[in-house]
């Protein structure tokens, strides 16, 4: 995933394409990897109402007590 968001150093990119070229069913998943960015990325997504949020928030905070 670093890959395909260009979070990688160059020396790992190399080594990353050179894998791609040599191994067709590595090219297929990647392949299928970018479709499927750019097809999340056509989403309109919304961000989720605060109540929402608030009650995440909430309910890690009790969660995180009863760890300790």
């Amino acid at each position: 995933m670093q890959y395909l968001y260009k979070e990688t150093s160059q020396e790992v990119t190399l080594a990353i394409e050179s894998a791609i070229q040599n191994d067709w069913e590595l090219h297929d998943e990647m392949k299928m990897l970018e479709r499927t960015i750019k097809q999340l990325d056509a989403f309109k997504l919304r961000s989720p109402r605060q109540s929402t949020i608030n009650a995440i928030l909430s309910y890690a905070k009790a969660t995180d007590a009863v760890a300790h």
